[in-house]
Formats: structure tokens, sequence, C-alpha cells
């Protein structure tokens, strides 16, 4: 199993805070979680980066202008991140540099330990087809209009080299006011790629919008880093506590009417 899909699975599990010898009995309980979290980074910043791990965060995703020049800075701000947490998943946003990317170059990343790459829709096709071990490929999919277009972005499925897809849908800001026909709009393009979720939102993230982004069935919500640690480690406590709600309010309904978990 690929550290990606790895984090969308572990999240739905509860973890028990005991382990072997002095440091395995200090160790929190983790409580299960709706949906895995993840910080997304435009600048890579380091003591930022550990704060978001240390709050709970399960994973992190910078750019990448796809120059060598930059790997250097980000490749110190990963080690960091691993640091604070072993199960910690990174990836990498190229948004440039498609004609230099080969599949050393997808090489290299895995040695950072970078997991997974998220691809535009522009991006070169030739890249789905560079496919190293343990490294995702994950599409950015955008909403569009238009009755045609969920089975226009179906054509995704196939591709059996993509891991997951990040659903750029651009949500309004207060995504509780979303009517059932809204949400079914999305749905329909959520539903027809049929790959794990990932899913921008909004770092305001209220409890009433925990409950409506479930509705769309993703498997990680990826929110924006602030510029300072303190407020990136409160952010990530409040929508982790959220998740944790959600999953819960999930599971006692279904047991309550006698439904089966969702895979």
């Amino acid at each position: 199993m690929s550290k990606l899909q790895d984090m969308f699975t572990r999240v739905r599990r509860a973890q028990s805070g005991s382990g072997i010898g002095f440091v395995g009995k200090n160790k929190a309980a983790i409580k299960p979680r709706a949906a895995a979290l993840v910080v997304e980074f435009t600048t890579a910043d380091a003591a930022i980066a550990e704060s978001a791990i240390k709050a709970g965060a399960d994973g992190l995703l910078f750019s990448w202008d796809g120059k060598d020049a930059s790997l250097e800075s980000l490749e110190k701000v990963i080690d960091a991140a691993r640091a604070s947490g072993e199960n910690v998943v990174c990836g990498l946003r190229i948004t440039d540099g498609w004609d230099e990317l080969e599949r050393e170059t997808f090489e290299h990343l895995k040695e950072l330990d970078v997991h997974y790459i998220v691809l535009p829709l522009d991006a070169p096709a030739r890249l789905l087809a560079l496919q190293v071990k343990d490294l995702g490929l994950v599409v950015s999919v955008p909403m569009q209009e238009g009755d045609l277009y969920p089975i226009f972005i179906r054509n995704l499925t196939a591709f059996d080299t993509i891991a997951a897809v990040l659903l750029d849908f651009g949500l309004p800001g207060d995504v509780s006011a979303l009517s059932i026909e809204n949400v079914l709009r999305y749905r329909a393009v959520r539903e027809a790629v049929r790959f794990p979720a990932m899913l921008n939102v909004d770092s305001a993230t209220s409890e009433a919008d925990a409950y409506t982004l479930m509705a769309l069935n993703v498997q990680a919500l990826i929110i924006t880093a602030s510029k300072s640690s303190d407020k990136t480690k409160e952010t990530v406590q409040q929508i982790r506590e959220l998740l944790e709600k959600v999953h819960h309010d999930e599971t006692d309904t279904k047991e309550t009417f006698g439904l089966t978990s969702r895979v």
C-alpha cells in the first residue's frame, strides 16, 4: 500500500496510546476521523511545517516550479517535517517546468521523501506514463459547468497510474449554505472520477461546513498554512477536532439504523 493510500485509510481507524517501552506508554491515543488533514504551503517553511505536524496534520503539500534550485530548501523542510512525524505524507503541487520533467526527476523526488505529486489537467499526458513505485500521481480536477462534464472527466479512470484526484472545486466560503441541488452537481463530478479524493477547503471551516463537505465523499481536506506557526497550529487542531466529531456522529447514525460503515 502506498503512503498516500495508507494516509486515507489510517485516519478512519482508532489508534491506541499504548506501546512498547517508556515512550510508547506516553503516546496519546488517536481518534478516528472522517478524513485526513493536509496543510498546503505556497512557501516552504520548516518551523510552520513542524508546527502543523505536531498539531495533528496527516500530510503536507508544497508547491514546486520544476527548478532544481528550489529543491534544496524544499528537501530541508521535508526532512524537518519527517523528524516531527514519521507517518507524515508529503506531496508536491508541480506548477511549471513540464518540459524538463523525466522519470529521473520523479525518482529523485521519491528519494527526497515525496510521496505524491499533483498535476493539473493541462500537464503533458506523457507524465501519466512515468510510473515510479511508491510515488503517487494525483490529478487536479476543476469544477466546470455543463451536463456533459462528468462524462468527460470520467475518462480519467482509464489511467491506472492515477492514485487520487484533487477536487479543485473553488467552493464558496459559506459551504454550509449549499443546497442539495448544489451538492449533487459537485457530487456528479466527484463520483465520475471514482478515485480517492482530496479537496481544498477554507481554513475557517465551521462545524456546519464540515457536515456538508462530508456529503461530497472525500478522503482528505487540504487547508492553506497561515504565516505563523501558532495560527497554523490552532487551525489544524480546530479542523482535526471537527473531523473527529463528524466521524463520531456518522458512525453513531449508521449503528442506530443498522447501516454498514463506508469503505
